[in-house]
Protein backbone atom coordinates (compact mmCIF):
# COMPACT_ATOMS: atom_id res chain seq x y z
CA UNK A 1 0.00 0.00 0.00
CA UNK A 2 1.20 3.62 -0.79
CA UNK A 3 2.02 6.20 1.68
CA UNK A 4 -0.13 9.09 1.66
CA UNK A 5 3.30 11.65 2.46
CA UNK A 6 5.38 14.70 1.26
CA UNK A 7 9.07 13.88 0.97
CA UNK A 8 11.54 16.76 1.98
CA UNK A 9 15.28 17.53 2.88
CA UNK A 10 16.80 19.29 5.39
CA UNK A 11 19.27 22.12 4.36
CA UNK A 12 21.73 21.08 6.45
CA UNK A 13 22.15 18.13 3.84
CA UNK A 14 24.35 21.37 2.14
CA UNK A 15 25.05 24.48 4.58
CA UNK A 16 25.12 25.58 8.08
CA UNK A 17 23.64 27.95 9.80
CA UNK A 18 20.77 28.37 7.46
CA UNK A 19 20.39 32.44 6.94
CA UNK A 20 18.06 33.97 4.34
CA UNK A 21 20.78 33.39 1.84
CA UNK A 22 20.14 29.87 1.84
CA UNK A 23 16.78 30.47 -0.27
CA UNK A 24 19.18 29.65 -2.99
CA UNK A 25 19.00 26.17 -2.42
CA UNK A 26 15.13 25.98 -2.88
CA UNK A 27 14.76 25.96 -6.47
CA UNK A 28 17.33 23.24 -7.08
CA UNK A 29 15.37 21.01 -4.44
CA UNK A 30 12.18 21.44 -6.10
CA UNK A 31 13.51 20.34 -9.04
CA UNK A 32 14.56 17.01 -7.51
CA UNK A 33 11.17 16.73 -6.75
CA UNK A 34 10.58 17.62 -3.22
CA UNK A 35 7.61 18.60 -1.59
CA UNK A 36 9.27 20.21 1.43
CA UNK A 37 12.01 21.43 3.06
CA UNK A 38 13.18 21.63 6.73
CA UNK A 39 14.80 24.75 8.00
CA UNK A 40 16.61 24.25 11.08
CA UNK A 41 17.33 27.32 13.05
CA UNK A 42 20.61 28.33 14.83
CA UNK A 43 20.80 31.70 14.73
CA UNK A 44 17.21 33.52 14.34
CA UNK A 45 19.01 36.67 13.51
CA UNK A 46 20.23 35.58 10.36
CA UNK A 47 17.43 34.74 8.64
CA UNK A 48 14.60 37.33 6.96
CA UNK A 49 11.11 35.22 7.65
CA UNK A 50 9.58 37.48 4.60
CA UNK A 51 12.24 36.50 2.26
CA UNK A 52 11.88 33.14 2.63
CA UNK A 53 8.16 33.04 3.04
CA UNK A 54 7.95 34.54 -0.31
CA UNK A 55 10.43 31.52 -1.66
CA UNK A 56 8.92 29.23 -0.36
CA UNK A 57 5.88 30.49 -2.55
CA UNK A 58 7.89 30.82 -5.33
CA UNK A 59 8.69 27.47 -5.12
CA UNK A 60 6.37 25.34 -4.25
CA UNK A 61 7.85 23.91 -0.91
CA UNK A 62 6.15 23.35 2.57
CA UNK A 63 8.20 24.41 5.28
CA UNK A 64 9.32 22.19 8.18
CA UNK A 65 11.19 24.48 11.07
CA UNK A 66 13.38 22.58 13.46
CA UNK A 67 15.18 24.15 16.34
CA UNK A 68 18.87 23.25 17.41
CA UNK A 69 19.68 22.55 21.02
CA UNK A 70 23.38 23.96 21.95
CA UNK A 71 24.79 24.37 25.46
CA UNK A 72 23.27 27.29 26.07
CA UNK A 73 19.60 25.95 25.49
CA UNK A 74 18.84 23.35 27.94
CA UNK A 75 15.70 23.06 30.20
CA UNK A 76 17.00 20.67 32.23
CA UNK A 77 19.95 23.21 33.52
CA UNK A 78 20.40 23.59 37.14
CA UNK A 79 20.40 27.50 36.52
CA UNK A 80 17.28 28.98 35.51
CA UNK A 81 18.75 31.39 32.96
CA UNK A 82 19.39 28.74 30.98
CA UNK A 83 15.83 28.22 31.04
CA UNK A 84 14.57 31.03 30.11
CA UNK A 85 17.79 31.62 27.01
CA UNK A 86 15.80 28.38 26.06
CA UNK A 87 12.58 29.45 26.30
CA UNK A 88 13.31 32.94 24.36
CA UNK A 89 14.58 30.97 21.60
CA UNK A 90 11.73 28.31 21.42
CA UNK A 91 9.56 31.42 21.36
CA UNK A 92 12.06 32.61 18.18
CA UNK A 93 11.07 29.40 16.22
CA UNK A 94 7.56 29.55 17.16
CA UNK A 95 7.23 33.19 15.34
CA UNK A 96 9.49 32.23 12.48
CA UNK A 97 7.55 28.79 12.05
CA UNK A 98 3.94 30.77 11.68
CA UNK A 99 5.66 33.67 9.36
CA UNK A 100 6.56 31.14 6.77
CA UNK A 101 3.09 29.10 7.10
CA UNK A 102 4.40 26.06 9.36
CA UNK A 103 2.39 23.83 11.41
CA UNK A 104 5.00 23.11 14.73
CA UNK A 105 8.78 23.33 15.19
CA UNK A 106 10.54 19.98 15.75
CA UNK A 107 13.10 18.95 18.03
CA UNK A 108 15.21 17.50 21.12
CA UNK A 109 14.25 20.27 23.10
CA UNK A 110 13.85 18.95 25.98
CA UNK A 111 17.81 19.22 26.88
CA UNK A 112 21.19 20.18 25.06
CA UNK A 113 22.46 18.04 23.01
CA UNK A 114 25.71 16.66 23.82
CA UNK A 115 24.65 15.84 27.24
CA UNK A 116 24.90 12.17 27.40
CA UNK A 117 26.49 11.34 31.35
CA UNK A 118 25.54 8.63 33.94
CA UNK A 119 23.60 10.10 36.43
CA UNK A 120 21.85 8.74 39.63
CA UNK A 121 18.38 8.18 39.04
CA UNK A 122 17.52 11.40 41.92
CA UNK A 123 20.02 13.29 39.38
CA UNK A 124 17.64 12.11 36.46
CA UNK A 125 14.55 12.64 38.17
CA UNK A 126 15.26 16.18 38.80
CA UNK A 127 16.22 16.79 35.10
CA UNK A 128 13.25 14.76 34.15
CA UNK A 129 10.71 17.02 36.29
CA UNK A 130 12.37 20.29 34.88
CA UNK A 131 11.81 19.18 31.30
CA UNK A 132 7.79 18.39 32.15
CA UNK A 133 7.32 21.46 33.71
CA UNK A 134 9.11 23.90 30.99
CA UNK A 135 7.72 21.80 28.34
CA UNK A 136 4.82 22.59 29.61
CA UNK A 137 5.22 26.64 28.91
CA UNK A 138 6.40 25.60 25.73
CA UNK A 139 3.03 23.96 24.84
CA UNK A 140 1.27 27.02 26.23
CA UNK A 141 3.41 29.04 23.71
CA UNK A 142 2.83 26.84 21.14
CA UNK A 143 -0.66 26.67 21.72
CA UNK A 144 -0.76 30.72 21.78
CA UNK A 145 0.90 30.74 18.28
CA UNK A 146 -1.59 28.24 16.81
CA UNK A 147 1.18 26.22 16.97
CA UNK A 148 2.21 22.39 17.90
CA UNK A 149 6.19 20.90 19.04
CA UNK A 150 7.54 18.00 17.40
CA UNK A 151 9.45 16.20 20.66
CA UNK A 152 12.49 13.95 19.22
CA UNK A 153 14.22 11.16 20.78
CA UNK A 154 17.93 10.92 20.78
CA UNK A 155 20.86 8.45 20.56
CA UNK A 156 22.35 7.51 24.19
CA UNK A 157 25.47 9.15 22.38
CA UNK A 158 23.53 12.67 21.87
CA UNK A 159 21.55 12.70 24.98
CA UNK A 160 20.67 10.70 28.46
CA UNK A 161 17.74 11.57 29.32
CA UNK A 162 15.13 10.98 26.12
CA UNK A 163 16.75 7.77 23.91
CA UNK A 164 13.51 5.46 23.09
CA UNK A 165 9.99 5.94 21.91
CA UNK A 166 8.87 4.46 24.87
CA UNK A 167 10.36 7.01 26.86
CA UNK A 168 9.74 9.90 24.58
CA UNK A 169 5.83 8.92 25.00
CA UNK A 170 5.83 8.96 28.98
CA UNK A 171 7.48 12.26 28.72
CA UNK A 172 4.19 13.52 26.62
CA UNK A 173 2.58 11.93 28.90
CA UNK A 174 3.67 13.93 32.32
CA UNK A 175 3.56 17.05 30.23
CA UNK A 176 -0.21 16.42 29.53
CA UNK A 177 -0.60 19.14 27.06
CA UNK A 178 -1.93 18.25 23.33
CA UNK A 179 0.38 20.93 21.88
CA UNK A 180 3.12 17.75 22.17
CA UNK A 181 3.70 15.57 19.74
CA UNK A 182 6.71 13.35 18.38
CA UNK A 183 9.26 13.47 16.08
CA UNK A 184 10.81 9.95 15.29
CA UNK A 185 14.17 10.12 13.66
CA UNK A 186 15.26 6.89 11.74
CA UNK A 187 18.96 7.10 12.50
CA UNK A 188 18.42 7.52 16.37
CA UNK A 189 16.09 4.64 15.67
CA UNK A 190 18.43 2.01 14.54
CA UNK A 191 20.95 2.55 17.33
CA UNK A 192 18.08 2.61 20.22
CA UNK A 193 14.89 0.66 18.91
CA UNK A 194 14.98 -3.05 19.29
CA UNK A 195 11.34 -3.18 16.89
CA UNK A 196 11.30 -0.20 14.43
CA UNK A 197 7.36 -0.95 13.56
CA UNK A 198 6.48 -1.56 17.27
CA UNK A 199 8.22 2.02 17.94
CA UNK A 200 6.07 3.88 15.47
CA UNK A 201 2.69 2.10 16.84
CA UNK A 202 4.13 3.18 20.33
CA UNK A 203 3.91 7.17 18.83
CA UNK A 204 0.77 6.36 17.38
CA UNK A 205 -1.28 9.43 16.46
CA UNK A 206 0.96 11.69 18.37
CA UNK A 207 3.34 10.92 15.26
CA UNK A 208 3.81 14.57 13.34
CA UNK A 209 6.92 14.28 11.94
CA UNK A 210 9.41 11.73 10.78
CA UNK A 211 13.19 12.49 9.93
CA UNK A 212 15.31 9.45 7.87
CA UNK A 213 18.87 8.53 6.91
CA UNK A 214 20.51 5.41 6.04
CA UNK A 215 22.26 3.94 9.51
CA UNK A 216 25.19 5.33 9.01
CA UNK A 217 23.70 8.65 8.23
CA UNK A 218 23.99 8.25 4.53
CA UNK A 219 21.82 8.05 1.49
CA UNK A 220 18.82 6.19 1.96
CA UNK A 221 18.14 2.85 0.57
CA UNK A 222 22.29 2.27 0.62
CA UNK A 223 22.71 0.89 3.80
CA UNK A 224 20.82 -1.64 6.43
CA UNK A 225 17.92 0.34 7.55
CA UNK A 226 14.95 -2.13 7.39
CA UNK A 227 12.74 -0.12 5.92
CA UNK A 228 9.75 -2.42 5.24
CA UNK A 229 9.67 -2.71 8.81
CA UNK A 230 9.64 1.19 9.11
CA UNK A 231 6.96 1.18 6.05
CA UNK A 232 4.80 -1.08 7.99
CA UNK A 233 4.69 0.75 11.01
CA UNK A 234 3.78 3.79 9.29
CA UNK A 235 0.58 2.19 7.50
CA UNK A 236 -0.29 1.01 10.14
CA UNK A 237 -0.56 4.44 12.26
CA UNK A 238 -1.80 6.11 9.06
CA UNK A 239 0.87 8.62 9.07
CA UNK A 240 0.02 11.39 6.22
CA UNK A 241 2.92 14.03 7.48
CA UNK A 242 6.22 14.71 5.82
CA UNK A 243 9.55 12.42 5.86
CA UNK A 244 12.47 14.12 5.36
CA UNK A 245 16.33 13.25 5.17
CA UNK A 246 18.33 14.60 7.57
CA UNK A 247 21.87 14.29 7.43
CA UNK A 248 25.25 16.74 7.04
CA UNK A 249 28.02 17.93 5.11
CA UNK A 250 31.75 17.29 6.17
CA UNK A 251 32.45 20.82 4.12
CA UNK A 252 30.88 22.66 7.29
CA UNK A 253 33.54 21.58 10.00
CA UNK A 254 31.66 23.25 13.00
CA UNK A 255 28.51 20.83 12.18
CA UNK A 256 30.63 18.20 11.46
CA UNK A 257 32.31 17.88 14.63
CA UNK A 258 29.50 18.11 16.55
CA UNK A 259 27.59 14.94 14.97
CA UNK A 260 30.64 13.23 14.09
CA UNK A 261 30.85 13.30 10.20
CA UNK A 262 34.34 12.97 9.20
CA UNK A 263 34.09 11.96 5.64
CA UNK A 264 32.12 12.32 2.60
CA UNK A 265 29.26 10.07 2.78
CA UNK A 266 27.98 10.41 -0.78
CA UNK A 267 29.51 11.62 -4.46
CA UNK A 268 28.24 14.88 -3.65
CA UNK A 269 25.50 16.28 -1.12
CA UNK A 270 23.47 16.99 -4.48
CA UNK A 271 23.99 13.24 -5.23
CA UNK A 272 22.71 12.75 -1.77
CA UNK A 273 19.60 14.63 -2.35
CA UNK A 274 19.04 12.88 -5.59
CA UNK A 275 19.46 9.73 -5.05
CA UNK A 276 17.63 9.40 -1.70
CA UNK A 277 14.50 11.05 -3.24
CA UNK A 278 14.51 8.70 -5.92
CA UNK A 279 15.01 5.77 -3.59
CA UNK A 280 12.18 7.21 -1.11
CA UNK A 281 9.69 7.87 -3.74
CA UNK A 282 9.68 4.46 -5.01
CA UNK A 283 9.80 3.42 -1.23
CA UNK A 284 6.79 5.12 -0.53
CA UNK A 285 4.74 3.90 -4.17
CA UNK A 286 5.09 0.26 -3.77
Amino acid sequence: MALDIKLGVSTWLWTSPFQTETISLFPKIKQMGYDAVEIPIEDPTLIDGKVVKQALDDNGLHPIVCGAFGPSRDLTHEDPSYHQTSLDYIQQCLDFSVQVGAAFVAGPMYSSVGKARLVSPEQKKIEWDRAVSNLYKVCLMAEKSGQLIALEALNRFETDLINTTEELMRLIGDINHPAARVLLDGFHMNIEEPDIEKAILQAGDKLLHVQVSENYRGTPGTGQTRWQDYKRGLEKVNYQGTITIESFTPEIKELAGAVCIWKRLASSQDAFASDGFRFLNEWARS
